[in-house]
């Protein structure tokens, strides 16, 4: 991607239950030409849309994915967490390099019977997983595609002094 195009503006949940471990989905292979295999795995995370507040972004984007709308707010990143789209990606037909990304850590206050990959915000949006499951903040950089992995590092080291069970 060229490095004069802007980037996307988005908002990612990391979000804890009660034994400390992280939602993470795995990408429908459906959606393009599918992240390599063994890393389609990653944590709600979307677009902003015009005029709208990142936490506000990021709360949409956790319902739309997962169906989840019982998560407090624990924390946020105090920076943007850029990545670049590697060179043969057209994700967003040439309007952008990559995306910069507000994370927030938010806790799960549900049940996991709550989450819903396959029919998520009441299957208003298409899914964007095909499975899911808790995870070790720690294992999450290793589980996602190459070229998100420095992002993820960056939220496992901001997040994990206070990702801890209740």
């Amino acid at each position: 991607m060229s490095s004069n195009l802007p980037y996307r503006r988005s908002a990612g949940v990391a979000l804890i239950n009660r034994d400390g471990a992280i939602f993470i989905g795995r990408r429908r292979k459906s959606r393009g030409a599918g992240p390599l295999a063994g890393h389609e795995w990653q944590m709600p995370q979307g677009g902003i849309d015009e005029g709208e507040a990142p936490i506000e972004a990021a709360r949409r984007e956790l319902y739309e994915e997962t169906n989840v709308s019982s998560a407090s707010l624990i924390a946020e990143a105090p920076d943007w967490l850029s990545y670049d789209l590697p060179k043969e990606t057209d994700h967003w037909r040439g309007r952008y390099r990559g995306q910069t990304q507000k994370w927030f850590l938010m806790r799960f206050e549900g049940e996991d019977s709550q989450i819903d990959i396959e029919h998520p915000a009441g299957g208003a949006h298409p899914p964007e997983f095909d499975a899911w499951r808790w995870e070790r903040l720690e294992a999450l950089p290793a589980l996602v595609v190459p070229f998100k992995r420095g992002v993820y590092e960056a939220v496992v080291a901001l997040f994990a002094p206070l990702a801890i069970p209740p």
